[in-house]
């Protein structure tokens, strides 16, 4: 048989019933889409969380108090109440401690913030003015903390995006308002540009204040800190820099076992590769769980397969009675069963796409498409269609003539 004589038995077949063809494709169809679907949610998640994790800072070491934990870390300021950590520990690390670009001492809690009768709950953060070199803030109108702010305990707060909408109506300048913050009055000296939001956290939606201020009238005249950020000269050398920042904390904490630690350091590589870790996994089971709907259509194509070989015998007889090789014939069913999954394959991918493409539009999932799961998603169709073909094409050409022509 020639390529083309195959193709046109081929769509004569599948054209021979139509909705029993659709309803097969269909099981193939909503296997492919949902496989693009979950790997590209997967995905857009872990993106998500590491672009989240990487605008925190560059070359990020971060230093909280309490007892070791697991990897977790929350950017919306949950750090505990334990109070392990003092400027005293920030300006021993900044003098003792080679390969540092800068460090910013922090103290955070949440807290309600009103304004003229608007009010939010968003994170306050009390900082000093090297906050923005390692967090990579920046101003988009305004000023940020100075070191003179929390000397002379100026009473001014900088906004984030969010926190300034929610507090002040549209067209109004924040800069020059008056905020309260647990009835304490602050004046907005500048807003942030906005990072956006990603992952488990609004990086927009924030207060800052000076350090001595929150430490005087939020926490009550305490000197401890709930934050210690480090950011390295070079990101090569991070992990010598954990070392020697752990190393020097135990020793000004008469700490000798350093299971016993009352803090936390943290590499924001080691949070990168932990988190990429652990989305990896949720990505691959979510692939996995939605491949058992591939596994059911290629059942499917097998069932459809299985009742065509029995409606066809007399014609499969007919071809071999007049020369069709047995080869002929097994190579038409696996044409067939692939041209069921290439094409129900196809239109799954579409559908994935689009489906994807919607909802990160809309906002409600981040999701990414990448082409290797689309190419990978096709190319399981098609295998599914070979593998699910093979036995009803060797059972189609396994068929004696003689008893094929007899059948009733």
């Amino acid at each position: 048989m020639t390529t083309r004589d195959i193709l046109h038995e081929t769509f004569s077949a599948l054209t021979a019933n139509k909705v029993r063809t659709s309803l097969t494709m269909l099981g193939i169809i909503i296997g492919i889409s949902s496989v693009i679907i979950m790997v590209a949610i997967g995905q857009g998640a872990q993106g998500s969380i590491q672009a989240n994790i990487q605008s925190l800072g560059s070359n990020l070491i971060m230093i909280m108090p309490g007892a070791q934990r697991s990897f977790g870390y929350s950017a919306s300021g949950g750090r505990g109440n334990a109070q392990t950590l003092t400027p005293d520990d920030a300006t021993a690390i900044s003098n003792q401690i080679s390969n540092i670009a800068n460090i910013s001492p922090e103290v955070a809690g949440r807290y309600q913030v009103t304004s003229k009768g608007t009010n939010t709950n968003t994170t306050v953060t009390g900082v000093t003015s090297a906050y923005t070199d390692v967090h990579n803030i920046q101003v988009n109108d305004g000023n940020f903390i100075t070191d003179a702010d929390g000397k002379n305990l100026s009473r001014v707060a900088v906004i984030g995006p969010t926190t300034a909408s929610d507090l002040f109506a549209t067209g109004t300048e924040p800069v020059g308002q008056t905020i309260a913050i647990k009835g304490m009055p602050f004046i907005v000296v500048g807003v942030t540009v906005s990072k956006g939001s990603s992952g488990f956290s609004n990086q927009d939606d924030a207060i800052y204040i000076p350090l001595q201020d929150a430490q005087l009238f939020l926490l009550g005249k305490t000197t401890y800190l709930t934050t210690l950020s480090v950011s390295a000269t070079s990101p090569d050398i991070m992990t010598q820099l954990q070392t020697d920042i752990t190393d020097l904390l135990l020793q000004r904490h008469n700490i000798s076992d350093p299971t016993q630690a009352d803090f936390n350091v943290m590499n924001q590589a080691s949070i990168v590769s932990a988190a990429s870790s652990v989305t990896g996994t949720f990505t691959i089971l979510l692939g996995a769980v939605a491949g058992i709907s591939l596994v059911v259509g290629g059942i499917g194509i097998m069932n459809m397969m299985l009742t065509t070989v029995t409606e066809r015998t007399r014609e499969i007889g007919l071809r071999k009675a007049i020369g069709a090789k047995r080869h002929d014939i097994n190579i038409q069913f696996i044409i067939e069963a692939v041209a069921l999954t290439v094409i129900g394959g196809g239109i799954g991918v579409a559908l994935g796409w689009l489906v994807s493409y919607t909802v990160t539009t809309l906002g409600i999932l981040q999701a990414s498409i990448s082409t290797s799961s689309v190419f990978l998603a096709f190319g399981v169709s098609a295998f599914i269609g070979i593998a699910f073909g093979y036995y009803p094409a060797r059972k189609a050409s396994g068929l004696n003539p003689i008893e094929a022509l007899r059948y009733e």
